[in-house]
């Protein structure tokens, strides 16, 4: 097996996020739910690793992300990319620094970009502060993330508060100026002492040029907007195909619905629009703690209404209504209890009939993908920006093939549950 780049994600669905975009510009690429046990096949470009590793303790994280960086090394893997976030989700002390600059170590580079920007989703940089939409960060509804809540725009200092090194500008007045002008920006900070450096994107063509310049950084760390410069560099070298068609599934079928986690704005919007139209059935964090049964009573619901179309299982709400339920229970609890049951309700669809199944949110879908079992996605063709369908290739000989779209919670159009099935039955 001889995989050209080798990626790190602190989530599921950034995991998958990144992949689509690979498989997008013609990379051949699987998605690995955790440390794979065993070689994958040779029809491979690009492995993602997929960890939870983005809300969990430092010292876990950075251990966890060094021994997926250890698998794929000795995949012979020629880059490195660690992926967190378009929104640079973090606390004050990690992980995204911390980790980022152990791979550096141990990869033995002296430096590396940081670049979240994903304009296609709106995420933008400028003078080192992020954009979502015409917002600052701190302004956009992540400032009421229930687990890291962004609240400082300015990348440089938010990273700088979480690494031991410098971190550093690469600002747009270079980046305007392409491949060329970048490269040499590199090499400056670098001689300055800084060894990560935030850098300006406001558009594709500058993702493009500044994944030119890092056709020879052993190791990038970005959200996946990046990934579109980068497969070039590898045809450049003559190693990737030009005309390679990396989107295409085996056919799934089965039962539809949708579990959604998830509590952003965008997400919100996304439930709402679905329960217009469909069936859907509310978990609620308080509620769980009460009645034990809360499980078994929404998959008795599903039986008698699964068959006539997609279903909605949502514990989706507003910021005030999470923090009700955190103040009475604790973060950590509600979440739990929310993933737990979420992860077993699909389990039960599965049992149900279901091989069509949208999970919205990250800490939702490592759950899911965990609780049934999953240890690889096959990615197909993307529904919007960011979110591709995936086939679980890794699952028990004789089951159902079983597709998959793990969404992050920002992502994707008001309509995404409903127009997604559509472009599953385009890919098959």
């Amino acid at each position: 097996m001889t995989v050209l780049l080798g990626c790190i994600a602190d989530d599921f669905t950034g995991a998958t996020d990144l992949a689509g975009m690979l498989v997008k510009a013609g990379m051949r690429t699987v998605q690995m739910i955790g440390i794979p046990q065993e070689p994958i096949g040779n029809d491979v470009d690009a492995v993602v690793i997929a960890l939870k590793s983005r809300t969990v303790p430092t010292a876990a994280a950075v251990a966890e992300s060094l021994a997926a960086l250890r698998w794929l090394q000795q995949a012979g893997c020629r880059q490195f990319y660690f992926k967190y976030c378009s929104t640079f989700d973090s606390t004050a002390k990690g992980n995204i620094g911390p980790v980022a600059e152990a791979l550096l170590s141990a990869l033995g580079s002296a430096f590396t970009i940081a670049c979240p920007a994903f304009p296609a989703n709106g995420r933008t940089i400028y003078k080192g502060h992020l954009f979502v939409g015409d917002l600052l960060l701190s302004d956009s509804g992540m400032r009421h993330h229930p687990l890291t809540p962004m609240t400082d725009a300015n990348l440089v200092r938010v990273l700088q508060a979480q690494i031991r090194g410098k971190a550093g500008l690469l600002d747009y007045a270079v980046v305007r100026q392409g491949e060329a002008a970048i490269r040499a920006r590199f090499k400056a900070l670098e001689a300055e002492g800084c060894n990560i450096a935030v850098v300006d994107a406001l558009s594709n063509n500058d993702l493009m040029s500044i994944g030119a310049a890092c056709a020879d950084m052993p190791l990038v760390t970005a959200g996946s907007g990046i990934a579109l410069g980068l497969p070039q560099n590898f045809r450049r070298a003559g190693v990737l195909a030009d005309d390679r068609v990396a989107d295409v599934l085996p056919p799934t079928g089965g039962l539809r619905a949708v579990i959604s986690g998830s509590c952003s704005l965008a997400t919100q919007g996304q439930v709402a629009a679905m329960q217009a139209v469909h069936p859907s059935f509310r978990i609620d964090p308080l509620e769980l703690a009460r009645d034990s049964s809360r499980v078994s009573a929404a998959l008795d619901w599903s039986a008698s209404r699964i068959h006539d179309g997609p279903l909605l299982f949502y514990a989706t709400a507003t910021p005030e209504s999470v923090k009700t339920a955190q103040a009475q229970l604790g973060t950590a609890q509600a979440g739990r209890l929310v993933e737990e049951a979420l992860a077993a309700i699909a389990r039960g669809l599965l049992a149900q009939g279901v091989g069509q199944l949208i999970v919205a949110g990250g800490e939702t879908s490592g759950a899911v993908v965990s609780a049934l079992g999953i240890t690889g996605l096959r990615i197909g063709p993307e529904i919007d920006p960011g979110v591709p369908w995936t086939v679980a290739i890794t699952r028990e000989s004789g089951e159902r093939p079983l597709a998959l779209a793990l969404k992050s919670g920002n992502f994707g159009t008001p309509d995404f549950f409903l127009k997604a099935w559509s472009r599953l039955s385009e890919s098959l």
